[in-house]
Formats: structure tokens, C-alpha cells, sequence
């Protein structure tokens, strides 16, 4: 057994003694749990333990490994610059997870560390096991992955290369997931609250707990963002690790105290790595993924149809397409601006679009904008003929904005605001989008985008609704 068992656990700072202060007696049932997990951790003394992070180097399509011979860190950033932790990372199994994730295509390795120096995810479950290691005995080496914004297949796959490395150096490997849940389960917590954060917390504690790892790998990337976690990803690993092998699960704790979830959870294996069909989770996960773009398709309408045609024909085909026949006649008669936005697996793709009507119809601007959101928004590479099938468009149609005097008459729920100077900079920030909860954080990215300075710049608002179409 070349991965002997996995960890979920949570990193709150104030879990360690020196950040706390006496804080952590809140959380007790996660600290009794972490204790638990360390004790275990120990009894099986892996050679390595494998530590997926949300905080370490993070990028949108690469999975970061860390490289070097070890890194060491501190808990300055919370005030405890004498609480450190280092580790030794084990060079050979991590050269051969690289090498797995390039035979199989999979965007993870070694390149582009900003920062070598040990995340908080990290240390604080690098902590606890160190305490209680043997005294005298050598602390097992460290492999370290960052998560990205790649789908849940990716991160599973990723997980899985975890096993097969593990496997071929001979490596006795222990799995620990960092993350924490929802930040948005109190209104006086520091995050605030919100619907998503209880119901997400709820659903993960209960895979957990059953050992439903195709449930945690089917988890919507929309209601994940909406409930503001962290450790999601770094699960989806741990799940990959797994692969093909029956498993135990027992969730030790899950708290949230202080507005954010805390989960500590056990899976140990039960049987011979690899060897359950059932536990092959990849094949399951594409059929339910077919499954849910079959009944994306079916539920567009004209105009997320439009979208989707435009942009498939420009890729395939190498340049824009004549409108096709049989579209409704409100949209080839009426002229509004639009946004089309393009989401991959959860992740925005892109999103381009007009304030005002610059086509003759409402149908050549969507189309036009569609092709511009998925060839030419600079914030992503153009979009490959590979990735269409896997696409999610939705339109927003804009109605005339009106000029407002303040952030008070806002609503990101239900306006979109445009926050505009004189010379002619403007940044135009659509409503309902996830994570944005208040007009100030509404109106700083608009006016971020458009390249204003909220504090020198003499500036005015916009607000203005839209009809989504998804």
C-alpha cells in the first residue's frame, strides 16, 4: 500500500498556541480531532507526507509543485514571528510525480515559484505531526502541491499521479488535504454570511463521512464560490490519491465557530490499492459532466444558442460566421449592448462585451461579442477547438443605465454600475456576479478595471439592469 491513509484538516492560525492565545479553546473539537489526526499519522510512519494547499503558489491552468531541497516558514504574518516550522521535501518522489504529470499531459510541476517559503496550510498540520512524532526519530520528507483553477477531473488526475509516483519509488505515503470550508456562515463573522456557506459545509461533512468522494468531485463550482471556501480542490486531490481503492471514512469534527468550517476527516483504505472498478471514479465523473452539458445545451435559449454557434464557428472554421437562419425576429430587429461570458468547468474563460449597440442587431453584437470573449479578452489564451464542448455561455443583455449619487442607491444583486471620468476611462462591472456582495467591493473593481483611482480621480456612477440569459 503505497498511500497507507489521507487527512482532511482545516488551518485556522489561531489553532496554534503562539497565534491563539488562548483563542483556540473555541475550537476544541478541532484541535481534539487534529491531535487525533497527528497520533494516526504517526502510528503509521509514512516515509513522506504529501500535502495538498490552497496557499501556496496558485495559478488559473497549473498545478505548482514545490521545488528545492526543503523551506521552512513563520506565523509573523499573525503575530507569532517566533512560531516557525520547516520540512525536507523529498526530491525523488516529487521529480517522479513531474514526470507522471507529464507523460499523462497534466499541467503540474516545478516552474514559476514566486515564494519558496512554507504556506500557513502547511505548517499548522506540519506542526501537529512533528509534535507528535518520536523523539529522536527523523521527520518524514515533504512533497508539496498547490491547487489551480483547473476543472475537479484535473485535480483528481493530479491525486491519482500522487498514487502511481508513490507507488513507483516504493514511497509509504501519507495524504494530508488542507483546506478549510465555507467563510460565509456568520453575519458577524469575518467574511459575513451566506445561504451557500451552511448547505456547502453541510454537503462536504456528509461525503466525508460517507466516503462519497464522486459527490465531493461533483460539488458546483458556483455554489463552492458563493460559500467562499478554500479546501475544495485540495480534497479533490486527496480523492485522486484514492483511486480505485475502497476506503473507511470517518469524520472526526466539523465546527465553524468563529464563521468559517472546520472539518477534520479520516480515510484510511480498506482494501487492495487500486484494485476496486467501483472506486474508478474518473469514467463516472466524465459520464456525469456529458450528462450535465447535455441538459446545459438543452436549456439555452436563442440567444445563449447564438453565442455558442458563433464562437464554435469562429474556431473551427478560422473566422466569423454569417448569422444563421430562423432567429426570432426581436432579436434581428432590436439593437442593445451586451456581455457575453464563457465558463469553464466553474472558471470564467472570458467575457467581452458593449455598453451600447455598435451591430446593426442585438443578434450581430452577441455574436460578435462571443467570438471576441473567447478569442481576444487578454486576461486568457484564445480558446481551443478542444475545450468547446466543455464551454457554459451567458448572455446579459443591458438596459439604458442612469446616473446615481452614491454607492447607497446601488444593489450588486440587481444592478451593474459603470464608474466613468471625464477623459474618458470607464469600468463597467456586470450585477450578480459570485463573490461580489456589496457596492463598494462593486464599485472598486469597476473603477479598478477602468483604470481610475477611486481617491484622486474626480469620478461618477452608473447603474443600469440586465436580462441574463443562461
Amino acid at each position: 500500500m503505497a498511500v497507507l491513509a489521507a487527512f482532511v484538516v482545516p488551518h485556522p492560525p489561531l489553532i496554534v498556541p503562539e497565534v491563539g492565545r488562548g483563542e483556540e479553546r473555541a475550537i476544541a473539537d478541532t484541535v481534539a480531532a487534529y491531535r487525533e489526526v497527528a497520533s494516526r499519522i504517526s502510528a503509521l510512519a509514512p516515509e513522506t507526507l504529501v500535502v495538498s494547499t490552497p496557499h501556496s503558489v496558485m495559478y488559473r491552468d497549473y498545478n505548482h509543485v514545490s521545488p528545492g531541497a526543503g523551506a521552512s516558514g513563520s506565523f509573523a504574518r499573525f503575530g507569532a514571528p517566533e512560531a516557525r516550522c520547516s520540512c525536507a521535501y523529498d526530491a525523488p518522489l516529487r521529480d517522479e510525480l513531474v514526470r507522471i504529470c507529464e507523460e499523462e499531459g497534466l499541467p503540474a510541476g516545478t516552474d514559476h515559484e514566486r515564494d519558496p517559503g512554507l504556506d500557513h496550510a502547511t505548517m499548522i498540520p506540519l506542526r501537529f505531526v512533528w509534535d507528535a512524532w518520536p523523539e529522536g526519530q527523523a521527520h518524514p520528507r515533504v512533497v508539496r502541491i498547490g491547487l489551480s483553477g483547473l476543472s475537479a477531473e484535473a485535480h483528481y488526475r493530479l491525486g491519482r499521479a500522487v498514487q502511481r509516483a508513490a507507488a513507483r519509488t516504493g514511497r509509504r505515503v501519507a495524504f494530508v488535504a488542507s483546506g478549510d470550508l465555507s467563510h460565509k456562515l456568520k453575519e458577524d463573522g469575518p467574511y459575513g454570511f451566506a445561504p451557500e456557506g451552511p448547505a456547502f459545509d453541510e454537503r462536504v461533512g456528509r461525503d466525508l463521512s460517507s466516503g462519497d468522494l464522486l459527490d465531493l468531485l461533483s460539488i458546483d463550482r458556483s455554489l463552492a464560490d458563493r460559500a467562499a471556501e478554500c479546501g475544495l480542490r485540495s480534497f479533490q486531490i486527496m480523492a485522486g490519491a484514492l483511486d480505485g481503492t475502497e476506503v473507511s471514512s470517518e469524520l472526526l469534527s466539523l465546527e465553524g465557530p468563529f464563521g468559517v468550517g472546520y472539518a477534520v476527516a479520516v480515510l484510511t483504505p480498506v482494501g487492495p490499492e487500486g484494485a476496486s472498478e467501483g472506486r474508478r471514479l474518473l469514467p463516472r465523473l466524465e459520464e456525469l459532466g456529458r450528462a450535465r452539458m447535455a441538459e446545459v445545451r438543452a436549456g439555452e435559449d436563442a440567444l445563449v444558442s447564438l453565442a455558442r454557434a458563433s464562437l464554435e464557428a469562429y474556431v473551427t472554421g478560422g473566422r466569423p460566421a454569417p448569422l444563421p437562419e430562423g432567429l426570432p425576429a426581436e432579436l434581428l430587429e432590436a439593437r442593445a449592448g451586451c456581455f457575453v461570458s464563457i465558463k469553464e468547468d466553474g472558471e470564467l474563460r472570458g467575457c467581452i462585451g458593449t455598453i451600447a449597440p455598435t451591430r446593426a442587431s442585438l443578434a450581430a453584437e452577441i455574436a460578435s461579442n462571443a467570438v471576441a470573449a473567447g478569442t481576444r479578452d487578454p486576461r486568457f489564451p484564445p480558446v481551443r477547438a478542444s475545450e468547446l464542448a466543455s464551454l457554459v455561455y451567458d448572455v446579459d443583455v443591458l438596459r439604458p443605465s442612469e446616473p446615481v449619487e452614491s454607492a447607497s442607491e446601488l444593489d450588486p444583486s440587481r444592478y451593474g454600475v459603470i464608474v466613468s471620468c471625464d477623459d474618458g476611462r470607464r469600468g463597467l462591472l456586470l450585477p450578480d456576479l459570485d463573490g461580489i456582495d456589496t457596492a463598494e467591493e462593486q464599485v472598486s473593481i469597476a473603477a479598478r478595471k477602468g483604470g481610475i483611482d477611486l481617491a484622486r480621480d474626480s469620478w461618477r456612477l452608473e447603474r443600469f439592469e440586465v436580462v441574463r440569459h443562461t
